[in-house]
């Protein structure tokens, strides 16, 4: 007896999601502007309600609570995002050193091709080469794992290194193109 209703609860949500996915992906891009995030807000947004589907085919407007589900997924995105990019300006006020005769275009073009990053990849490739953070303090000041470091210092060194049109070794690129200098050396 119990499969019967399991059966009709699953059928049930999969066509609840088959009918608003779209509407809630949409409605996560436009809260967070962040297009590869929607997907994933409305993907956990469905899976909370799945978890409480029982609740929510009983409520008298289930795509009104999978819209709150979404709006709040996307509120703890967002200042999770704030909380980040506080961390990183922290560390940015905290450093006042001068550098003298600069490579001022390469550090122009190295900035440009930075802001063309992730906010994450950006955060990383800054924390580990211009100011000399090891993988565990990067990870600290972040909220994320040692892996995500990592991956995103990696990646974001690979984009750069493209965006620059170089085939230096990121280890190679000097830390002055980054504006920064003092720390330990690499």
């Amino acid at each position: 007896m119990g499969t019967v209703v399991d059966d009709a609860a699953s059928a049930e949500f999969h066509a609840f999601f088959e009918r608003h996915y779209a509407e809630l992906a949409r409605l996560a891009h436009l809260l967070t502007g962040e297009a590869d995030a929607a997907d994933d807000l409305a993907a956990d947004a469905l899976l909370a309600l799945w978890h409480r589907w029982d609740r929510v085919r009983a409520a008298d407007h289930p795509v009104a609570y999978a819209r709150g589900v979404v709006a709040n997924l996307a509120r703890t995105r967002i200042r999770s995002a704030v909380r980040e990019r506080r961390r990183i300006t922290l560390f940015w006020s905290q450093r006042e050193e001068k550098t003298e005769n600069p490579d001022v275009p390469g550090m122009v073009d190295v900035q440009e091709a930075l802001r063309r990053l992730p906010f994450r990849k950006r955060a990383c490739v800054v924390l580990r080469h211009a100011f000399d953070l090891s993988e565990k303090d990067t990870a600290l000041a972040l909220g994320v794992s040692v892996g995500t470091v990592k991956s995103q210092t990696s990646k974001g060194m690979a984009e750069l290194q493209r965006l620059l049109g170089t085939t230096d070794p990121p280890r190679q690129m000097h830390r002055a193109a980054f504006g920064a200098t003092g720390g330990r050396n690499r």
